[in-house]
This record gives C-alpha cells, sequence and structure tokens, in this order.
C-alpha cells in the first residue's frame, strides 16, 4: 500500500530542511558549546574592566573612531555580540564612548572602559579611523547619536530592535565613510520600522529588509547575507569566511583585536 504525499508538502521539504540547516542547526551546536563553557552566569558576575590596548587619550594625539563588538551574557550570548562606538578628536583629553542598554535612558556616555571587556568578552574592532578622515567623520557621528530616535526610557526591545546593536547600525548607517558592517551575529542591527528596499548601510550593494525579520543583502562590504526571525547566515566576499547565526563569522579574520597606535 503506498502513501501519496500531497505534492505542496513535497515541494515544501527542501526548503525546511534548508532552512533547518543553515539557521537552527548552527545555534543549536552554538547553544551546546555556550552551555559548557566558561562564562559569567550574571551581570555582577562578569569583567568589565578595560583590556588596557587603548593609551591614554592624552598619549595619543591624533583623532580616532573605533567600533567595538563583543559577546554578550546570559542567553543572548549563544547568539549575539553587544556593539558601541568609541571616538576621540584631535588633542582631546579623554576617549568617549557611545552605548545603548536596556536599562533606564538607553544612551550611554562613557558608562564602561572604551575597550572595556563586555560581560568578560574581549573587544574586537570592527572600524577603526585615524587622523584627518576620523576628525571629519566625528561631527557626523555625534549628530547621528544625538538624533537617534530610540532615545527614550522604554523604547529599548532585545528582539528585533532598537537594541544596542540598533544603534551602532544607524550611526554606521549615517556615516558610510566608515566602510564596515557590524558582525552577523549583532542582532538588531538588520531593525527596521517598516520595508526597506535600498542602498545597504555601506552603499556599496543593495539590501531587501522586512522589519528586520526577513531580509537579503547583497554588496563588497556586507557580503551576501539572508536574514531569517533576525538570525543571518552567508558569505563574507571581501575576507572570505562564512556568516552563521551564533557564530558569526568562520575564516579570514577581519574583525582585530583592539591595538593601541
Amino acid at each position: 500500500m503506498t502513501t501519496n504525499v500531497p505534492p505542496r508538502l513535497v515541494s515544501r521539504k527542501p526548503l525546511m530542511l534548508f532552512l533547518l540547516a543553515l539557521f537552527l542547526l548552527p545555534v543549536a551546536a552554538r547553544a551546546a558549546v555556550f552551555a559548557f563553557s566558561d562564562h559569567p552566569r550574571s551581570f555582577r558576575d562578569a569583567d568589565w574592566s578595560s583590556i588596557g590596548s587603548l593609551p591614554p587619550a592624552s598619549e595619543h594625539p591624533s583623532a580616532r573612531v573605533l567600533v567595538l563588538s563583543g559577546r554578550t551574557g546570559g542567553w543572548k550570548g549563544v547568539l549575539a555580540v553587544h556593539s558601541w562606538i568609541v571616538i576621540k578628536r584631535e588633542n582631546a583629553t579623554r576617549w568617549t564612548r557611545f552605548d545603548v542598554v536596556g536599562w533606564g535612558n538607553p544612551v550611554r556616555v562613557n558608562g564602561w572602559a572604551p575597550d572595556g571587556r563586555w560581560f568578560g568578552s574581549r573587544p574586537a574592532v570592527v572600524a577603526d579611523v585615524q587622523g584627518k578622515e576620523a576628525e571629519r567623520l566625528i561631527p557626523k557621528i555625534e549628530a547621528a547619536v544625538k538624533e537617534y530616535r530610540f532615545a527614550n526610557a522604554g523604547d529599548y526591545r532585545v528582539w528585533p530592535g532598537p537594541n544596542s546593536n540598533t544603534f551602532t547600525a544607524t550611526i554606521m548607517r549615517a556615516v558610510p565613510d566608515l566602510a564596515a558592517a557590524l558582525p552577523s551575529n549583532a542582532i538588531g542591527r538588520d531593525f527596521r520600522t517598516g520595508p526597506y528596499f535600498g542602498t545597504t548601510d555601506s552603499g556599496t550593494g543593495f539590501e531587501l529588509n522586512l522589519w528586520g525579520l526577513l531580509g537579503f543583502k547583497i554588496g563588497w562590504v556586507e557580503g551576501v547575507e539572508i536574514n531569517f526571525l533576525g538570525l543571518v547566515a552567508g558569505l563574507d566576499l571581501r575576507h572570505p569566511a562564512l556568516k552563521l547565526p551564533g557564530y558569526g563569522r568562520l575564516g579570514m579574520n577581519a574583525i582585530l583585536p583592539v591595538r593601541a597606535e
């Protein structure tokens, strides 16, 4: 006796298997690694100290702009990193760090050391611009921070956004000269308040985005990315690598440790 499978179910099976392999299996694997790893169990247990990679601002006269990221904590650490922006004008006597957090007024200035660990995770550099070019970009960054629309208490949402990565992505979107993209596991970076079709944040490609929940990107800086419910898989074209949910990138290292100059 044979059982006839409806053609509609047959046609959906490859798609379901594709989504399982591309999005759910990496998340499950990352969750297993996270469960058995040694990591802070709470905000209070974590190390938030500077890693000592940036010199005192007074010893670094040049202007500088950095975009940094570090894996977050708790259950979010399975999937996501947190990102922030650091600036210093020429001859300024201190670094200025901008973050968004999920309690109180979201936008924080100098809440932590500029190169501080995030939930014990060492920060990595997403973008690093120095000298005259950094000095040119800083006013644009400051204006974008001031104009950030989700800056009131209660605006923050972990998923799909607006969250900390939405903030950093918004600033980077306002300053495409940074020529960088947040890691693919910076969940919330693709959040938008409505459907979007247009250029990618760097201006080097095109993007189709439905509220940050579904989307597709192709560009020189962003590579090729598929967004499914905020999880991103794809390929980095500039620095060959796979992009997998939970892991970020696997391949040539385009995100570097913070370094002094």
